[in-house]
């Protein structure tokens, strides 16, 4: 079988409904997906939420009702039922498309009572700051998970699996309570001080048994679904020499090789390439620092300066654990990370991550099926476009012509395994115009098009693989060797 570049799909947005039936609807689209050029898809959190029916899943509760136990007033997810989602992941992998499990190891919420702590509140700007002495608290820690009666774990959680809470039930007061005797972690992002606590019951990862739990329900759930990997959110604030030893532990107790992903959400290089030296490379990360890039062009009225447009990313410094994408659930409107992607700008801002050969791309559900809660429909066909053109044409050298602060361009001269492989990308933030290229020997002599069909006239490239290129204003045009794509 060919070898085709790989294509991550986050097959999910925030705002999609129990009755949109997310895991049937991964069975009805897996072949189709697979024809396009995805290979990974990323499913979101699959197990029972604190909210139920209508949690996003990251609110979680219980880690291994995979939409099975009567909790929280529902058998199934927001998304579906277990047996619908072990269906999905056949479904898929059957097609060829390997599955990322979305894990969220961070925080705990919708515990089942209440446990009485001695606990000490900090400044929320500055939490290694205490701002008051140790007191009772009445804190919301003890998971015992009647509805599942101990299957699969007899594990129950209390108060001393966790560093902390934010809310106390005693007094009725929201903040940020550290229980006495522990300490936010060491290793996390120093934003705020120190930024260990992010919402829920902080789980203490330094606890011998939480730690080994967890490294049980990975394997429980590994063996269960048979994901091929995992993303993993909000990593910056979590030890990260823990993940250092899950992870080889984890891979160390199976065949195939497991593909993670971790949310570093920064836009600063330094922090996450540091991160990267801590865990060793032993995961890849979200080029944030690339999205708020593409996001200030696509605000900057045609001002940006194109040329600098992967300075400062992770695909640029790191492209070999780089996961470059255009937006995703946090940063769609509404959402706590809002940095909406201008429309008129995504086609551009999918080009640069879909059809140049470093990093791994993840195409966003929302931009592909649309958004119908915002009005949003989606530029499905532009990047069904796009996908095949990464799937037949994205090989081989690539030379870049990020020469004029409006109009750059890149080519890629293809190879011999892709038959017509080869092509050359230009875009523009503002005006119009054209580049001279080149797109090397196997190119050379040809009439190339612009498959999106933005430019009509077709391009000729001369004897030594040079062409005069061209695009409209606000635009990309990709030209490639033949007009249409076959299988």
């Amino acid at each position: 079988m060919k070898l085709i570049n790989q294509t991550m799909m986050q097959y999910f947005e925030w705002y999609l409904k129990p009755e949109d039936n997310l895991w049937k609807k991964v069975v009805s689209e897996a072949n189709f997906l697979s024809s396009i050029g995805i290979t990974d898809i990323w499913l979101p959190p699959s197990y029972k939420g604190a909210s139920g029916l209508y949690d996003t899943g990251y609110g979680v509760y219980d880690m291994y009702d995979l939409g099975e136990f009567d909790q929280k007033n529902t058998i199934r997810t927001k998304y579906g039922t277990k047996d619908e989602y072990l269906e999905a992941i056949k479904v898929a992998k059957a097609n060829n498309i390997k599955v990322l499990a979305d894990v969220v190891f961070n925080h705990r919420m919708g515990a089942d009572s209440t446990e009485d702590v001695i606990a000490i509140e900090d400044n929320p700007y500055n939490r290694n700051q205490d701002i008051s002495e140790p007191r009772n608290i009445k804190a919301w820690t003890s998971f015992t998970f009647p509805g599942r009666n101990n299957t699969y774990s007899s594990f129950k959680w209390n108060w001393t699996h966790f560093h902390g809470v934010d809310w106390d039930e005693l007094t009725q007061r929201n903040s940020i309570f550290k229980f006495y005797g522990k300490h936010w972690d060491e290793q996390v992002d120093k934003e705020n001080g120190n930024f260990d606590y992010l919402m829920g019951a902080d789980v203490d990862l330094n606890n011998v048994d939480v730690a080994e739990e967890l490294l049980n329900w990975a394997k429980w759930y590994i063996s269960t679904t048979n994901v091929d990997g995992f993303r993993l959110d909000a990593v910056k604030h979590i030890r990260a020499s823990f993940f250092t030893k899950f992870l080889t532990d984890l891979q160390n107790s199976f065949d195939k090789k497991l593909l993670t992903v971790g949310e570093y959400w920064s836009a600063n290089l330094e922090s996450l390439t540091n991160y990267l030296n801590e865990i060793k490379d032993s995961m890849y990360l979200f080029d944030v620092p690339l999205h708020y890039n593409l996001f200030n062009a696509s605000n900057s009225n045609g001002n940006y300066d194109m040329r600098t447009i992967l300075d400062g990313t992770l695909v640029k410094s790191r492209p070999d654990q780089a996961i470059t994408f255009v937006d995703n659930h946090d940063t769609q409107i509404g959402q706590a990370l809002e940095s909406w992607i201008q429309d008129w700008f995504k086609p551009i801002a999918y080009s640069i991550i879909l059809l140049r050969n470093r990093g791994i791309p993840c195409v966003f559900y929302g931009d592909y099926y649309g958004i119908p809660e915002k009005n949003f429909s989606g530029i499905k066909n532009t990047l069904e476009k796009l996908l095949k053109l990464r799937k037949y044409f994205a090989y081989g050298k690539q030379t870049d012509y990020f020469d004029d602060c409006n109009i750059i361009g890149w080519t890629i001269e293809g190879d011999f395994e892709h038959p017509d492989s080869g092509m050359a990308v230009i875009l523009s933030d503002n005006a119009g115009g054209s580049k001279i290229m080149n797109v090397g020997k196997r190119l050379s002599n040809c009439t190339l098009y612009d498959y999106l069909g933005n430019v009509k006239e077709p391009v000729y490239v001369d004897e030594d693989g040079n062409g005069i290129f061209y695009c409209n204003g606000g635009s990309v045009s990709v030209w490639v060797k033949k007009e249409n794509i076959y299988e």
